[in-house]
């Protein structure tokens, strides 16, 4: 007969099994475990038991299945019942039948009972565990979007669908203002187990996001006719896309940018305003390289054989934009292109003055560091500036020396103006 207590449990957990997503042939695993559990406790071993579920109208029965043996040869209360004792429970049963006796859960015991909830409990809590960590690896480089229900100093916590993402503080873009019940999008970059529960890791800086955001935005790249090959960015600064059609018919950055801009502008204000080059891909790396410099105009490109580094002329008016606010510009081609790229500009050899006649002012180990790192005449120095000159000198010439090899450089050609 079906006890209030063993409906209960069956009812209560089938139900949270149901929400949770567990499906039936798991939830029956589960629960037989448990309740074998249960009876191992109490009689050691569970072999002369059978556990009959129906989770779907709330039933269980456990059997204890003895043999029936005679008097004088009974060993095990466990696995075998006297001949005498069966006789008296069923009068028609004969020596080696297997008796079945019903035992109701409240049999085991209070405690037993309480035990076997809690331990339902912490199974259904791993296996929901399992499911979000398999679930959003599935979505690792897709787009998720949830609702902020907590901004906290080093990230901020999202709700989505019951399941807490993580935004840390170096995936968010630095001019991102979130609340409590903001709505954000973002992609998922990792999960991965953190004390043994899942961690959702999303992001908004990463290439990825703004790849996703292309297909969402852009048909034709949603449908392949328009690749993605790469995607560089300085997270709500600037961004460069490098795009390649595989129809000729479609115009890959045209298509992106769309009419007056507009399939580029929800990306735009979705990134905080993030300023996006869309370049059309070339296998040529010179070419490549001249397009990923944009908006300034090349002149000429120089490329090592390796194909790793490169000596970019550009018109004197143009070295500002080619290397771009606080180096962002030069940066993001050097990424773009996988090549280390130096700007100069174009001179009139008269209008510059061989670096090596600064050694009696500078040094013969100063100069020959600034030789290294592409500066052989003044101009070039001067085009580098103090911070460019520190960083890529990595500190060796520091910024005290870096301003005064700068001044006296201005001073050497202010001179010759004057005369």
């Amino acid at each position: 007969m079906q006890t209030d207590i063993s409906k209960q449990i069956i009812s209560s957990f089938a139900e949270i099994a149901k929400d949770k997503g567990i499906n039936r042939d798991m939830l029956l695993s589960i629960l037989e475990d448990v309740f074998r559990s249960m009876i191992r406790k109490v009689y050691e071993v569970d072999d002369s038991f059978e556990v009959i579920l129906n989770p779907d109208r709330g039933e269980l029965q456990i059997l204890h299945v003895r043999e029936v043996v005679p008097d004088e040869e009974f060993q095990n209360p466990v696995s075998e019942i006297r001949l005498s004792e069966a006789k008296k429970k069923d009068p028609d049963l004969g020596l080696y039948d297997q008796y079945a006796q019903e035992v109701h859960i409240e049999d085991f015991g209070r405690r037993a009972v309480m035990m076997a909830r809690q331990t339902l409990a912490q199974r259904i809590r791993e296996i929901e565990k399992d499911n979000v960590f398999t679930d959003y690896s599935k979505l690792v480089g897709e787009i998720v979007m949830g609702d902020v229900y907590q901004v906290r100093t080093k990230d901020i916590l999202v709700n989505h669908n019951g399941v807490e993402l993580i935004l840390p503080k170096s995936q968010q873009i630095h001019k991102d203002r979130y609340r409590k019940g903001d709505t954000i999008r973002a992609a998922v970059i990792e999960v991965k187990r953190e004390n043994g529960n899942p961690a959702v890791i999303i992001s908004r800086t990463s290439p990825i996001f703004l790849e996703r955001l292309f297909e969402n935005e852009i048909p034709e790249v949603y449908d392949g006719i328009i690749e993605i090959v790469k995607a560089v960015r300085e997270p709500g600064e600037r961004s460069k896309v490098a795009v390649l059609s595989h129809d000729e018919r479609v115009d890959a950055v045209g298509a992106c940018v769309g009419m007056k801009g507009i399939r580029i502008h929800s990306i735009v204000r979705e990134l905080c305003n993030e300023n996006i080059d869309v370049i059309p891909f070339t296998k040529d790396k010179k070419e490549f390289i001249k397009r990923a410099l944009q908006p300034a105009d090349v002149l000429s490109v120089d490329l090592t054989l390796d194909g790793k580094h490169a000596k970019v002329v550009v018109p004197a008016d143009q070295v500002s934009r080619a290397i771009g606010t606080r180096g962002v510009n030069i940066r993001l081609a050097s990424m773009l292109t996988e090549t280390e790229i130096d700007v100069y500009r174009e001179l009139d050899e008269e209008d510059d003055i061989e670096i090596d006649e600064f050694v009696e002012d500078f040094g013969k180990e100063v100069v020959d560091r600034l030789h290294s790192i592409g500066c052989d005449t003044a101009r070039d120095v001067l085009d580098l500036g103090v911070d460019e000159i520190v960083k890529r000198t990595d500190g060796e010439i520091d910024a005290k020396t870096a301003k005064q090899i700068i001044q006296t450089i201005q001073a050497e050609f202010e001179e010759e103006e004057s005369n």
